[in-house]
């Protein structure tokens, strides 16, 4: 009976470590196929009230898993152009979302730019994929423009380069994507807002936190050192504004924040506990930051990506069927946002970076030990159940 348990059991870790090797070792299908098909899930799951139940998480869940919608949709299209006019539909679909009432409830509509930079930046770069698409009509550029004025006006009336999100509280990494958003209507629409973008990189250079050398996490009401969650997502969108101190930016993160079992919340050698931004960490890992470093290091040309990547489908337990694609069983929708919208992260207007040096096969290695460990140990077991029994002899003693 043991045997035949043994057996199952080892048939099971065979299957298991088999899959496992798959996704760590051949080659990957193009992104968009799954994307469009976690798009699909999404969809399925925001009408379904999934962005409503996100907002029960954290204080942006409504708007986030609406925008990253839009913004995946739009990724997909300026890759698969045969697609632009289906990603253009699906974005204005959620611009829609994120401007409706509901999408606006959590902000301050006295801050300036309106509702906080937080939810103007994120708006106006989704405005900016649309244009990007080559799909936008002349009110909607109209809009991009007088919205882009007004977070513009907003940064030269400012003392600090990073504008609030909330009365009384500011991150770094907000504004960073409000300013990415003036420099895609530059390249996109007209170059106005060159100087202020210029102005805005260097009023930051002279902000960094002292010990990375990187943006702090947090500057009102007091300044916080560097951060993995927010870090993250500044090295997504630092290179649509100066591609230059975005790869010296990015260098410093990877360093200071990247290891062995993902990405630490905090710097190496740096202690510190999960919160509301973070999640949740595991060893000082954020599972929410090692995803959207995933998007940052593909904007990068970083071999880190596609470890990243492979080892979400190893411990993501993804599921694909005929129509969609979801990770932890759809268990968390908003999960599935940050992982599509970073695995198929593209510059909407900024050149592709040089490949980034460095990326070894060889940490695939502790994973492929971890996968076939139990099969080799089921093995040894079932090898020794199969041994027949030793006989004993009996030995006299002479008289």
């Amino acid at each position: 009976m043991w045997r035949r348990i043994l057996i199952g059991l080892a048939v099971i870790a065979v299957l298991v470590a088999g899959v496992g090797t798959a996704r760590l070792v051949l080659p990957r299908s193009d992104p968009a196929k799954g994307a469009v098909k976690q798009l699909a899930f999404l969809r399925e799951e925001i009408e379904g009230g999934a962005d409503h139940e996100a907002q029960q998480l954290f204080p942006e869940g409504y708007f986030f898993l609406n925008v990253l919608y839009g913004l995946t949709w739009v990724q997909v299209g300026l890759d698969h152009p045969e697609r632009a006019s289906e990603a253009a539909r699906q974005a204005r679909w959620a611009l829609d979302r994120v401007r409706s009432p509901d999408g606006t409830a959590p902000f301050d509509p006295t801050l300036k730019p309106r509702y906080g930079v937080f939810h103007a930046g994120w708006t106006n770069w989704l405005r900016g994929g649309l244009v990007a698409l080559q799909q936008s009509d002349a009110r909607e550029i109209d809009e991009y423009t007088s919205a882009s004025a007004e977070i513009a006006a907003a940064f030269r009336t400012s003392k600090s380069p990073f504008l609030a999100a909330y009365p009384g509280q500011a991150w770094p990494v907000d504004s960073t994507v409000a300013m990415a958003s003036l420099s895609l209507y530059d390249k996109l629409v007209a170059p106005r807002f060159v100087r202020t973008t210029a102005g805005w990189i260097t009023a930051v250079k002279g902000e960094l936190d002292p010990a990375t050398g990187l943006l702090p996490h947090q500057v009102t009401p007091a300044t916080t050192g560097a951060r993995a969650t927010s870090q993250s997502m500044i090295q997504r969108f630092l290179v649509e504004i100066d591609p230059a101190f975005a790869r010296s930016q990015y260098q410093l993160f990877r360093d200071a924040f990247v290891g062995g079992l993902g990405v630490l919340e905090y710097p190496k050698g740096v202690a510190g506990s999960g919160d509301v931004d973070s999640g949740p960490l595991v060893f000082g890992v954020s599972l929410s930051a090692t995803a959207v470093t995933m998007g940052a290091a593909r904007i990068q040309q970083d071999p880190l990506a596609d470890r990243l990547a492979r080892e979400g489908d190893l411990l993501g337990v993804p599921i694909s069927g005929w129509k969609t694609k979801r990770y932890a069983f759809g268990l968390l929708p908003i999960g599935d946002a940050f992982v599509v919208w970073s695995g198929t992260a593209r510059p909407f207007a900024a050149d592709r970076q040089p490949e980034f040096a460095g990326g070894s096969p060889w940490w695939r290695v502790p994973w492929l030990v971890v996968l076939w460990l139990p099969v080799l140990v089921l093995l040894g077991a079932i090898r020794l159940t199969s041994r027949p029994p030793q006989k004993t002899r009996r030995r006299t003693r002479a008289h």
